[in-house]
Order: C-alpha cells, then structure tokens, then sequence
C-alpha cells in the first residue's frame, strides 16, 4: 500500500475509533484479549488492508469467471470459480480476528477501496491468458503482502493471527502456482 493510503488509513482510525481508544463504539465493541492495545492496534493495522484487498481480489476472480470466453472456457471457469470461493472464505476470518483483537474492520466498499491494494479491472473484454498473469500476479504480491503482516504478527506475539496467515499464504501460493501453469507455453 502507498505511503499516503496507510497515512489516511490511520487518521481515519484514529477518528473513528478504529484502534478502540477513545471512541463511543469502545465500550461497546470492547473485547478482552491478553496482547494488549499497542499490539492490536499494529496487528488490526496490517489485517484491514489484506481484508480489503481479499474482496478486491475475489471480485476480480469473479468477474474473469463470468467473463470469460474461448477454447479453455470450462477449465478455467471451474478455476476461478474454485479461487473466489477459497478467497471469500478468507473475509470473515480475518475480519473476525481483528475483533477478537478489540479492533474495528471494514465498514463498507468505501473502506475496501482506501485499504485495497489490488487494482480493478473494468475492462469488458480481457484475454483468457491475460485473466491469468493478472491473478496469478496479484495473488503473488498477496502472499508477499501477508508475509509481511504474518511478521507484524510475529513481532507482537499473536500467534493466531500468524498460524491464520500461515494458513492463507500457502493456499495463496497454491493459486499462484495453479494460474502460473495455466500460462505456461506447452509447445
């Protein structure tokens, strides 16, 4: 994420309330956790973006799936297919640990597109192979992206944030590799 976005993401936190100090929803959104404010705070920080980008990545999934056309129609409609829905089921775990963590998470689609990372594509037409590369690219820089928070995490103790991630990054280099070698020149 750009400088600036992770600036405005943490004014915007910071106004709202979304590290739970000082804010009206605090008493009522409380939850107790041992890792404490300054912990959660970081780890709801480096969580809210990869909640953001995973919908954006899921839409995107979704829109080659039903845009799709050519010789490779079922196989690759099957794949994405599949790929959506491993990616949605990431959202609410994710979402959820924030709030076990006392954390606020995304509000709206709003929210998704000051955190999300992942480019749109609106395009009425993309190339099947082109479909891929994009994924299989995005997906890349998403591992790369909860490495990093999987660090966060670390550094702060959460180990069940971690043991998620962990989860997450290798059923996210699965798809990279599944996408890669649908790209892969087979002359």
């Amino acid at each position: 994420m750009h400088t600036l976005k992770y600036f405005l993401y943490i004014e915007g936190l910071k106004q709202s309330g979304g590290f739970m100090k000082n804010s009206k929803a605090s008493a009522k959104l409380a939850t107790p956790n041992t890792l404490g404010p300054k912990a959660a705070s970081a780890i709801t920080f480096v969580i809210n973006p990869l909640i953001a980008d995973s919908f954006a990545l899921y839409v995107k999934t979704k829109n080659f799936h039903w845009h799709l056309s050519g010789p490779h129609f079922r196989d690759y409609h099957l794949l994405f297919d599949e790929q959506a829905d491993q990616i949605f089921a990431m959202i609410d775990v994710l979402a959820e640990r924030v709030r076990k963590l006392g954390g606020m998470t995304i509000h709206s689609i709003g929210h998704i597109v000051q955190l999300q990372t992942i480019q749109d594509d609106n395009q009425a037409y993309v190339e099947p192979q082109s479909m891929l590369q994009k994924l299989c690219n995005d997906n890349k820089n998403f591992a790369q992206r909860m490495r990093d928070a999987h660090q966060v995490c670390e550094d702060n103790g959460d180990v069940a944030t971690s043991s998620i991630l962990e989860v997450f990054i290798d059923e996210t280099e699965r798809r990279t590799w599944f996408l890669f070698e649908n790209t892969v020149d087979s002359k």
